[in-house]
């Protein structure tokens, strides 16, 4: 540990020290973000925990588009969409995904995470995954702003300081 931070005060563009991660900055990038519908009203609050994390550092409201779509099932194909159009510094996925009775959770939960690794994979671009994959509805609320924070706010810092720590490498060449 103490290298890393040794490494980050010798200018070391790739460090992850607290102090690095804090000063990611926002100002003149975009991001997209693909929020589903279905449990709309715990994906409202992932939503508005990613837009407020991205607008506290620096992301202008112009500069963050929201995408919806009906379910989890098809975040990564609109992200793929939005990533395809080379616009965006990095991509934010935000929904819920409840178990049931059936074998049905595990299938979108398994396909969703896939499908957005993948996109980050094939375009280079930061994916912050903010996707709950929960077994009770108290949990999910618990991570949508409630005792556990916010998960959608957590997934945009973690585009955000990939999309920074992509431009500090980019820099040092």
């Amino acid at each position: 540990m103490a290298g890393n931070r040794a490494g980050n005060r010798a200018g070391n563009p790739a460090g992850n020290s607290p102090a690095a991660i804090s000063a990611a900055r926002g100002e003149g990038r975009r991001f997209g973000v693909v929020a589903s519908r279905y449990h709309e009203e715990l994906v409202d609050r992932l939503l508005a925990g990613a837009t407020g994390c991205l607008r506290e550092h620096g992301v202008r409201a112009d500069a963050i588009e929201v995408a919806r779509v009906p379910g989890a099932w098809e975040i990564p194909l609109a992200l793929h969409w939005l990533a395809a159009g080379g616009r965006f510094d990095g991509l934010v996925a935000l929904g819920l995904v409840l178990r049931g009775e059936t074998p049905h959770f595990e299938y979108v939960s398994a396909e969703c995470s896939r499908g957005v690794a993948a996109v980050a994979e094939r375009h280079g671009l930061p994916v912050g995954f903010g996707v709950l994959t929960c077994d009770t509805l108290a949990q999910a609320e618990a991570r949508a702003g409630g005792e556990t924070g916010n998960k959608g706010r957590e997934a945009a810092l973690a585009a955000l300081e990939m999309a920074d720590l992509r431009h500090r490498l980019a820099e040092a060449g």
